[in-house]
């Protein structure tokens, strides 16, 4: 058993509090990323997604994924871990610093390569809340009406951390 937490980072321009709508734990926020399997070391071919609210009955518990590896034919699984994430700051932003997101206990799998899509959210510094922000292209850009200035997420980068 190997805890991965999905570490995010940004450069922010007017904005805050950068996380996934109703924020980290937000049950039907879908996660994202390619996986690896600890057995072979097959990557998945295509993203693989887990979120809060769907639960697969296994063994003597659940999970969030069960899957099998499409090479060796092992099974791994993927329980997430709620109340360990928090937004990126525009503060943790400037200094370059990533925030934790979620929480990965994996199990015959190791999560690689994040994917960021659609359902984000963040507040300008003038406390305009902007929704559904779409971040598949690597970038978000508009213009905050309230406090008269552009604001705009780039350079996003993720990692998933192995947490002791």
């Amino acid at each position: 058993m190997v805890n991965y937490r999905l570490m995010i980072t940004a450069e922010l321009e007017n904005l805050t509090k950068l996380q996934p709508d109703g924020g980290c734990d937000n049950p039907t926020f879908s996660y994202y990323f390619k996986m690896k399997c600890g057995n072979c070391g097959e990557l998945t071919k295509k993203e693989t997604y887990v979120s809060l609210n769907q639960v697969v009955p296994m063994g003597k518990g659940t999970a969030n994924l069960l899957q099998k590896c499409k090479f060796c034919g092992r099974d791994g699984n993927v329980t997430m871990i709620s109340g360990k994430g928090s937004a990126l700051t525009q503060e943790l932003s400037e200094l370059g610093k990533f925030a934790p997101m979620m929480q990965f206990d994996c199990r015959g799998y190791e999560p690689v390569e994040f994917v960021f899509g659609t359902g984000w959210e963040a507040q300008s510094i003038a406390g305009t809340k902007f929704k559904d922000i779409d971040l598949s292209e690597g970038e978000f850009s508009e213009y905050d009406e309230k406090g008269e200035c552009p604001v705009m997420i780039s350079n996003l980068r993720a990692s998933f951390d192995v947490v002791k």
